[in-house]
């Protein structure tokens, strides 16, 4: 299934790893592992931020793809399962509404 994650990143440890000339090495790194299908980096607040569309199995997947982005930066890490539009039509809405309304 497809998971939306968002990393905010604090400025400092991402400041030093920008002056030291490390922070593109660490960022590959981490999204060569994650494997994601779509990667986008954006402000959040004023603070970095980036926004990623990765496929998880299981859940267990979930701290392999948020650890990285932690340690490496006290990100702080938000996860929402997204569905495309098929993933909606096949969900079932109008049965749901017709059962709960």
């Amino acid at each position: 299934m497809r998971m939306l994650l968002h990393a905010k990143f604090p400025h400092e440890p991402f400041n030093t790893a920008v002056r030291n000339g490390t922070v593109g090495k660490t960022i590959e790194r981490i999204l060569a592992e994650m494997k994601a299908e779509a990667v986008y980096f954006t402000e959040y607040d004023g603070r970095r931020g980036a926004i990623m569309i990765v496929d998880v199995a299981e859940p267990s997947a979930v701290p392999a793809l948020a650890e990285p982005w932690f340690l490496a930066f006290n990100a702080d890490v938000s996860i929402h399962i997204v569905m495309s539009p098929q993933d909606l039509g096949r969900a079932g809405l109008d049965a749901i509404g017709k059962k709960w309304a």
